[in-house]
């Protein structure tokens, strides 16, 4: 994957864009089509110029209506006059030395939102974001910090992989063909906010991201991460159909209420139920539970079989994450010692237990470290710790 070439870091500021019209990225068919014919498209053309709009606007990631060469000169004027194709904006691109690039993106409002692109040997995965901030306060996670300032919308959402494909350079050339191996080829929802709060903009965004004529991801190189939104659980398996992940990191309620607060509302038992209840849960499509490991908080010997007994028969994977320190963060990483003791007890349970590789920290890109630039409210490090309950 040469395009992504590990290079020295860098920041690239970038000018800021107007907004207005209406925005067809993120619409869906049928919305897309009552624009079409607002703009004057003949009824029994619709389904058929809907076709074409929607693979000018994800396939082949064209900016400008005047692009749209198979559209009458008349209907991309009069669409251009009623509507506009908007992106994220991107303020800063920052580039790790592991080649790991994370993009400060300015949406409407002025907010700022960020979105990262690991790039590995056999796959290329975007974590993107669904909030600017997040209402979880989860006390190890530096966006956790941040308040709650608004949802994305389905458009800033299935934005956020146009601009990487175009960073990337992933759209088809000039002769039409598209580049020989996907760059992006794997969407984690583990960025800023938590996407079972945002439901129908991220189901809506993720529907683009999967149309076979659309981004033509599939299902299973999407995952969504929630820290436990128990109500939305199931509905995500219908409606959405992608891979699941919980944001675990506790194995006993007290412990998980400090590390993830939204599990005073639905605790361990609860979760694990919506998560035995998974459509299409099997050995080949199975839960990831996300275990951050922190120092002296949930990294024993004890935890780790506690764990295996709590998700005794669910098809499962563990993926363990060594804790990426930010300012002011309240916790340690475990010792590297502590986690390889903690992964073998969960291996010799049966359960692959991969240990996270930490990537882009020196752009604070990690997981766990996301958080906007244009955040105001900076609580202090004895707040954090005080709401952790480790003052």
């Amino acid at each position: 994957m040469s395009a992504v070439a590990p290079i020295t870091p860098e920041i690239i500021a970038l000018p800021r864009r107007q907004t207005g019209l209406p925005n067809l990225v993120g619409m869906s068919r049928a919305a897309l089509g009552e624009a079409l014919l607002a703009a004057g498209t003949p009824e029994k053309q619709v389904k058929m110029r809907v076709g074409q709009v929607w693979s000018w606007l994800y396939q082949r990631g064209v900016r400008d209506f005047c692009e749209m060469t198979n559209l009458s000169k008349a209907l991309r004027a009069e669409l251009a006059e009623r509507y506009r194709i908007a992106r994220p904006e991107i303020v800063t691109r920052q580039v790790s030395t592991d080649g790991t690039r994370k993009y400060l993106l300015r949406i409407e409002g002025g907010h700022e939102v960020e979105a990262v692109y690991i790039p590995e040997e056999d796959r290329g995965t975007l974590c993107i974001s669904s909030q600017v901030g997040c209402t979880l306060t989860c006390s190890f996670c530096h966006t956790g910090t941040q308040k709650l300032v608004r949802n994305l919308t389905a458009g800033e959402i299935v934005g956020q992989i146009l601009v990487a494909r175009d960073d990337l350079g992933e759209w088809p050339g000039s002769d039409g063909r598209p580049p020989e191996k996907r760059l992006l080829s794997n969407i984690v929802l583990m960025g800023m906010g938590e996407p079972l709060y945002n439901f129908e903009a991220v189901r809506d965004a993720m529907r683009i991201a999967m149309d076979g004529e659309g981004i033509s991801l599939s299902r299973r190189r999407i995952t969504l991460s929630t820290s436990g939104v128990v109500p939305e659980i199931i509905r995500a398996g219908a409606e959405i159909g992608c891979m699941l992940a919980i944001s675990f990191h506790a194995t006993e309620d007290a412990t998980r209420n400090m590390l993830v607060p939204i599990n005073k509302r639905w605790n361990i038992d609860t979760l694990l139920k919506a998560c035995r209840d998974y459509p299409r849960l099997s050995n080949a499509e199975r839960i990831t539970f996300e275990y951050v490991m922190l120092k002296g908080v949930n990294d024993s010997d004890a935890d780790a079989r506690r764990l295996v007994k709590l998700i005794a028969g669910i098809p499962a994977k563990i993926n363990l994450i060594p804790f990426n320190p930010w300012p002011g963060s309240p916790y340690e990483r475990s010792d590297w010692e502590r986690i390889e003791a903690f992964a073998e007890i969960v291996n010799k349970a049966g359960y692959a237990s991969p240990v996270r590789t930490p990537r882009g920290q020196d752009i604070m890109a990690a997981c766990g470290q996301l958080k906007s630039a244009s955040e105001r409210s900076r609580k202090s490090r004895a707040e954090i710790a005080a709401e952790a309950g480790i003052a």
